[in-house]
């Protein structure tokens, strides 16, 4: 389970964003925070507006209304389906998305970016010979490229085995361990509940819960259920 998080001012705000594509509303007046150094998990079930809430985050797409306190040039994006280059090397990769990105110092970003991730050694390598968790370690440091002080991951152990998606978390929590914000969305609830400082739940577009694991499990009895099933029982309850 994640550690205790400092109280400080919160890296991340946002305040009521709601998001409809016609007359199909996406998202209603989401609204939380997110410290420095914390992870957040966003969990619901399908096309309860995770990936919407994500990619509004990051810039990809505006909201309808609602405000987000961190531009979207201090949060890092990795995308579920990243457009890496598989016949580009790891380091060919960092280099040409630095480039896009404007980063002032693209070598050094690259060279920090090999060390931080550890793909050191794969740095030649092309990128479509490496193993799931390596590839997902070149998309996650294509989002840290310009050092911003939140990541957003869109499902990120999708695909991995037991031990790659092992030494993703671990990687992942160095970094919150560092002071990055952390908001990931992920379908496997075992994970958010082992992973996650604090919970956001989706359900059609809005916001069911904001609190820690511990606090859902209560909210249905305490431990008279483990943890997947304390979400079921939160959402039936809720008739989702």
């Amino acid at each position: 389970m994640a550690g205790t998080t400092v109280a400080t001012e919160p890296t991340l705000k946002v305040e009521r964003v709601t998001k409809r594509y016609g007359e199909r509303l996406a998202l209603r007046e989401v609204s939380f925070e997110a410290l420095p150094g914390e992870r957040v998990a966003i969990i619901g079930p399908n096309g309860a507006g995770k990936t919407t809430l994500l990619s509004i985050l990051a810039g990809i797409q505006p909201s309808t209304s609602g405000t987000v306190s961190c531009p979207p040039r201090d949060i890092g994006w990795v995308p579920q389906h990243a457009a890496v280059y598989s016949k580009l090397s790891v380091a060919e990769n960092l280099r040409l998305f630095a480039r896009l990105e404007k980063v002032d110092d693209p070598d050094a970003a690259v060279d920090r970016m090999l060390e931080q991730t550890g793909l050191r050694e794969r740095a030649d390598d092309e990128l479509g010979k490496l193993s799931g968790g390596n590839r997902q370690r070149v998309n996650i440091a294509v989002g840290l490229l310009s050092s911003p002080p939140a990541l957003l991951l869109d499902e990120p152990s999708t695909s991995l085995d037991p031990r790659q998606r092992e030494r993703l978390w671990e990687f992942i929590g160095a970094l919150a361990g560092g002071g990055t914000t952390v908001l990931f969305s992920t379908h496997n609830v075992g994970e958010a509940d082992r992973y996650a400082d604090r919970l956001l739940v989706l359900a059609d577009g809005e916001l069911l819960f904001h609190g820690t694991p511990r606090e859902l499990e209560q909210a249905v009895g305490g431990d008279t259920y483990d943890f997947e099933g304390a979400f079921v029982r939160f959402l039936h309850e809720r008739g989702h």
